[in-house]
């Protein structure tokens, strides 16, 4: 029996703060039968799962996240629908939705002409759901108010805020109202007269809805992890805010229980009630970071034109870019996003391509060009043909690209994985022995300062930090590639970027242009050089060589006017010779010369230069004299002169190979500034070339763009194409320049050691803000630092432990090139 292929989905979750959570809903969904893979991204909030539709549904994968005490995002719409007429009718619009992609259930309601649609927005639109309705054959009429275009994330993250905001703001009041009662009283008219047992009943009354309301989500948190048998920071959260808040209600109501030395005993509602508002302010600090770590995400979405003005039956109408079809034409203006990929059939242009490729420069776009859909039109109007659409556009697959990237693991965070795995079980043990340090050996009060420590340091040691620190900077790092055209597939391949210390470079199409052209031409006295670039360019109008089209289109662009040659003879392997304008005109190499007895003593200085430089000379006669040497080469690329020069400065070695001949190679190579070059090296042999490197111990890149540097760019540690070459080549790689431009592999270098610093930094704060942090709670430094023991401190620092790391990450924006 054949298994099926396993499909890959991304849910929404909610609810998660720490990397125990993350442990626990990975766990939760590799619990299931069918899924192979689970990974989960505590800063994006998203789980990639791998599963067998036949085994396991999308439901149940819902289902195992609630029940380890999360929840899962997903959206609900009700449309109607026209021209249901029975049960029949109902069951045909349930199957066509339940057949779509992400689609989790489905009611349709025959009375109302209504169906309710619950779906998993990672992977189910909207227009999608409307159009298997309509494809099923009934109709969905519009309604003013539905929202076609809407960022769930955005608007998840929006009412999370919202609630957030809500409830600080009120535990905050309650945590000043009753800090004032205690503190504040004798100095307020007001309340100075009250009995102290007023206080603590006044106090009882604003704490209790905030353990309980406000800090129900921690709670709750609580028993699901207990639930599964881990541990995370909503256990330590609750159970340190319980500590206290139960011994001040146990203060307040029997008294006689934990008084000492006859006095009225202490209450600590100020303590849970600052705890919660502290954390709860850290969430929402958190959250509106964490928030603009996916900026990226929602900037390439924001760039997909909304419509679209396409020919249908003769005539231009405007639709939704979701309806524009491969093959239909579509109509461009100046100004205008262009909605979808195509090939221009009419018209010319200029093209702003910047958010596509980092190119500044707009590029030029005539019949027969391919324009990506999202880039903006400049100056003419022009027509193209749809030949890509939906999720298939460039745009789709760079926002899909960068969110798989977003949602992988760096293998740098497998420590933090691993500690975060028994953090809190140690940190549960460290309280309690921390309780019991100091119950018996502690100063008077014992109790009251073993239940004080115990609680700080229950309170400081969440683990949210250390699950923040990786993804949040890859996260980061990842957007900020792909402003600049650097499109990264994942964290393990922007880590292994840093390490680099040798690049293979192939050459033509990587350094080159990969396009021959006239570079040099030399005329004997008697001829001009117009003279021979139309001679030349008018007899070998006829040929297909690339050599001979090279001189055509350089007498194209010059504007010089060419003849039809009235008689064409190529020659294989020798040139051609042609008669122009009645003269006989040969363009060739020495053979063809000193067949037809051509003198070449004037000419071959010149050829044996040009030749030495690595380009190709050929030899130019007119009646039987000679006129001159012309050169074609495939000229080197703006920026791969700077590109060596950087890679240099960074201590990165640049060995250049290629199937060329070594002359040409090494003048390349020459001018460029690359010491060493392997060439006349066989396609199938770049890849060996790679192996051989990585065998003395270095760290390989290899760059390239054609379909013969597919197996080098996976051999190579890291594989980086250009995006201007083959898909087959992209696909290998493991970072893609869209621009084609080399100096994007600076870029990617450099972004890559500065995301590495990053989490480092991050790890590093985050461990030893820990290894600090808890000690200090624990007392170990008592008296001196004695302040530093009040939970409340405890509460705020860790709080500014998971912000300050998202923050830190945030500064990658500032990175530049």
């Amino acid at each position: 029996m054949v298994e099926a292929p396993a499909r890959k989905i991304y849910l929404k979750i909610a609810g998660m703060t720490c990397a125990s959570c993350v442990k626990r809903v990975e766990d939760a969904l590799k619990g299931l039968k069918g899924v192979s893979e689970a990974s989960v991204n505590l800063a994006n909030e998203k789980a990639a799962i791998a599963y067998d539709p036949m085994k396991v549904s999308i439901d149940d994968m819902i289902s195992a996240v609630k029940d380890a005490g999360y929840g899962v995002v997903t959206e609900t719409a009700t449309l109607p629908v026209q021209g249901m007429t029975c049960a029949s009718c109902v069951k045909r619009v349930e199957d066509a939705l339940r057949e779509k992609q992400g689609v989790i259930d489905v009611s349709v309601n025959l009375a109302t002409e209504r169906v309710t649609v619950r779906y998993n927005p990672e992977e189910a639109t909207l227009p999608g759901l409307k159009k298997a309705i309509i494809e099923a054959g009934y109709t969905v009429p519009e309604i003013k108010a539905e929202r076609e275009f809407v960022d769930v994330e955005r608007e998840a993250r929006r009412r999370e805020m919202s609630d957030l905001t809500e409830k600080f703001v009120l535990s905050g009041i309650a945590a000043a109202a009753i800090m004032a009662l205690m503190f504040l009283r004798p100095y307020i008219p007001i309340i100075s007269s009250l009995p102290h047992e007023w206080v603590m009943y006044i106090s009882f009354l604003l704490a209790t809805p905030v353990q309980f309301w406000i800090g129900w989500r921690f709670y709750k948190g609580a028993y699901a992890a207990l639930k599964h048998g881990t541990a995370d920071m909503n256990v330590l959260i609750a159970v340190g805010t319980s500590a206290a808040y139960f011994y001040s209600v146990i203060a307040t109501f029997a008294p006689r229980l934990v008084a000492i030395g006859g006095e009225m005993p202490a209450t600590y509602y100020d303590t849970s009630t600052m705890i919660i508002a502290l954390i709860l302010l850290g969430r929402l600090l958190e959250a509106r970071a964490k928030g603009r770590t996916s900026e990226a995400i929602r900037r390439l979405t924001g760039l997909q034109a909304r419509t679209a003005r396409v020919i249908r039956d003769s005539r231009e109408e405007e639709v939704l870019v979701e309806d524009v079809k491969v093959g239909d034409i579509v109509v461009v203006r100046p100004g205008e996003k262009i909605p979808v990929d195509g090939v221009v059939i009419d018209g010319y242009s200029s093209v702003d391509e910047s958010m596509i490729t980092g190119e500044p420069i707009p590029a030029s776009k005539k019949a027969g060009d391919n324009v990506i859909g999202a880039t903006i039109n400049k100056t003419g109007s022009f027509k193209f043909r749809a030949t890509k659409v939906g999720r298939d556009t460039v745009l789709s697959q760079i926002i899909k690209m960068v969110e798989e990237a977003q949602g992988t693991k760096a293998p740098i965070q497998r420590l933090a994985d691993r500690v975060a795995a028994v953090f809190v079980p140690i940190v549960m043990a460290l309280a309690i022995l921390t309780f019991l340090a100091w119950y018996f050996l502690g100063p008077q009060p014992a109790f009251l300062m073993a239940l004080l420590n115990f609680i700080s340091v229950l309170i400081i040691a969440c683990p949210c930090a250390m699950g923040l620190a990786t993804p949040t900077a890859i996260m980061v790092g990842t957007g900020k590639g792909a402003q600049y055209g650097i499109l990264i597939k994942g964290g393990e391949s922007l880590e292994n970027a840093h390490k680099i210390n040798t690049i293979v470079l192939d050459k033509t199409g990587t350094i080159t242009k990969g396009k021959p052209s006239l570079v040099d031409v030399e005329p004997v006295p008697g001829f001009s050089v117009s003279e021979i670039i139309r001679f030349a360019a008018s007899a070998e109008k006829g040929s297909e060589h690339p050599l001979g089209e090279a001189i055509v289109k350089d007498a194209q662009e010059r504007g010089i006017p060419l003849t039809e040659a009235t008689k064409f003879d190529a020659i294989p392997g020798k040139g051609v010779v042609a008669e122009v304008e009645g003269h006989i005109v040969m363009v060739g190499n020495s053979s063809l010369m000193e067949y037809e007895e051509v003198p070449l003593d004037e000419m071959e200085g010149a050829f044996e230069r040009l030749s030495a430089e690595g380009k190709t000379p050929m030899y130019v006669s007119v009646d039987g004299k000679p006129a001159g040497v012309v050169a074609v080469a495939d000229t080197i690329k703006e920026g791969s002169r700077e590109a060596i020069a950087e890679l240099k400065k960074l201590g990165i070695e640049a060995i250049m190979v290629t199937g060329d001949n070594r002359r040409t190679a090494e003048a390349i190579a020459r001018q460029v500034g690359i010491e060493k070059v392997m060439a006349e090296v066989l396609p199938q042999d770049k890849a060996e070339v790679v192996r051989k490197l990585q065998s003395d111990g270095r760290i390989v890149a290899m760059v390239g763009d054609g379909i013969n540097d597919a197996p080098a760019l996976a051999q190579a540690d890291t594989g980086i194409a250009i995006g201007t070459g083959t898909d087959i080549a992209i696909e290998s790689s493991d970072i893609t320049l869209m621009s084609g431009d080399l100096r994007g592999v600076v870029t990617a270098i450099k972004l890559s050691r500065a995301t590495i610093r990053t989490i480092r930094m991050n790890l590093f704060w985050a461990f030893i803000y820990n290894i600090i942090g808890i000690p200090i709670a624990a007392g170990v430094l008592y008296p001196w630092l004695h302040l530093l023991l009040n939970p409340i401190i405890a509460a705020a620092a860790m709080a500014f432990s998971s912000v300050s790391v998202v923050s830190n990450s945030l500064l990658l924006n500032r990175f530049k090139p």
